[in-house]
């Protein structure tokens, strides 16, 4: 198991650069899978994410090379297999988007169901009427879903109202894209990312109305053209460094952003009493005293992001008053609240909200990470903390963060991985 230890105390200065959007990056490779020649997608991150769903492509057949540090050729001309190894499948759930992918184009796929983080129940129920509705037979046995029609047919497809899944969202269109006739998704998701791969499709080619709606009309093309495209960059890490800020103190510059993707998080560090300056693709934060208590509310975009919310408690944890938080979007998110009370917060959980009473310091404790977002929480806490904090379970940052250690060292912190570590310089610090 992966272990990260952390200095605390240390305010960070200075500008960082975000990566490319992980929950974008994804989906993008997915419907590369549609296209019958080579997409060159640019600013694709280099996190084990990424790495696990270029295994999944080259075990279907197709090409896929970085042909610089965040452009990743792609070239699904000649696809062999149309059945996902399990073994990739069950590390990350956003590699079920083959299943769209592989659907849409060749009218079949045997896709294992989907692992990833322990968040909560993420159904993939909404997928897989989804496809039923576009005419595929669809079929689950031993944890493999089965799917397959002569030629998939537009439908009307209504997705719960309640979730706006980014996922089935996702894997929907990628399956209607090629399929005969048309396709009306309502109450689609509008996630940044979502957008980002409708507008992928639409420039090689699909014919799609109301990208960045909630209803979306997808009329079916004949094919797909190869073409180059660039990701977005990641607003969850971009709001990383910003909440990161303002627990531990400083003055940073956060760029590569879109700004226009965040505006619901700004709106929070603002009411938490950071002084926020906006540029174009640019964002600086600057926090010289404990934050103010604050209220969120998790809800699916234009609200705040659920991946998020644990940063969001750090920065509650650490404020002057009580910050409540609710989620609404899954139901073992607040899984890292009993790593943050070893630290010496004071957050009480009743249902989906949590009550956070802000306290003038946390105090360096060994910790367990237990997903990604929860892992980047327990990194924001130990760079606020006093003392050393050791996170194990850190393994789950390479999934979701390219080079988060060296990036905040780049802004000041204290921070190694622990196979980087003195072993008496460890013991030491737990003495302090």
């Amino acid at each position: 198991m992966a272990r990260v230890r952390i200095h605390g105390g240390n305010p960070l200065h200075g500008d960082v650069t975000v990566s490319g959007s992980k929950n974008a990056s994804l989906p993008l490779l997915a419907a590369a899978l549609l296209i019958e020649g080579q997409s060159i997608i640019e600013n694709v991150p280099r996190i084990d994410d990424i790495d696990a769903m270029i295994h999944m492509l080259r075990s279907l057949g197709a090409k896929c090379e970085f042909i610089d540090s965040s452009a990743l050729s792609i070239d699904a001309a000649d696809i062999k297999s149309l059945s996902a190894p399990y073994d990739l499948v069950r590390k990350m759930r956003g590699s079920f988007y083959v299943a769209g992918a592989l659907l849409g184009r060749f009218g079949e796929a045997e896709v294992p169901l989907p692992g990833g983080c322990v968040i909560g129940s993420r159904p993939v129920d909404f997928h897989l009427n989804g496809f039923k509705a576009l005419g595929a037979v669809v079929q689950e046995r031993h944890g493999v879903m089965r799917a397959q029609a002569e030629k998939l047919t537009g439908a009307h497809i209504y997705m719960d109202s309640r979730y706006r899944s980014v996922g089935a969202t996702v894997n929907v269109m990628l399956a209607a894209t090629l399929a005969d006739g048309v396709t009306v998704i309502e109450n689609a998701s509008r996630e940044p990312e979502v957008l980002c791969c409708q507008q992928f499709l639409e420039d090689a080619g699909a014919d799609i109305r109301g990208i960045g709606t909630d209803i979306l009309v997808i009329r079916g093309v004949e094919k797909l053209d190869g073409q180059r495209f660039r990701s977005i960059p990641d607003r969850m890490e971009a709001g990383t460094f910003l909440m990161a800020t303002g627990a531990a103190r400083g003055d940073v510059t956060v760029h590569s952003v879109e700004p226009r993707h965040m505006t619901t998080v700004l709106e929070v560090l603002r009411a938490a009493g950071l002084q926020v300056d906006v540029d174009t693709d640019s964002v600086r934060v600057r926090s010289e005293g404990r934050p103010r208590a604050f209220e969120v509310t998790t809800a699916p975009y234009p609200g705040f992001p659920t991946d998020l919310q644990p940063n969001a408690s750090v920065l509650g944890a650490v404020a002057v008053g009580t910050t409540v938080i609710e989620e609404t979007i899954f139901d073992a998110r607040f899984n890292y609240v009993d790593e943050l009370n070893r630290m010496g917060s004071d957050i009480q959980l009743k249902d989906s909200v949590a009550i956070i009473r802000g306290v003038p310091k946390l105090y360096g404790a060994p910790v367990e990470a237990t997903d990604i977002r929860a892992g980047s929480a327990l990194v924001i806490a130990g760079l606020a903390a006093d003392g050393y904090t050791e996170i194990s379970g850190a393994e789950f940052l390479a999934r979701g963060y390219e080079n988060l250690e060296g990036k905040l060292q780049g802004l000041g912190a204290v921070i190694e991985s622990a196979r980087n570590a003195e072993d008496d310089k460890a013991r030491n610090a737990w003495n302090r």
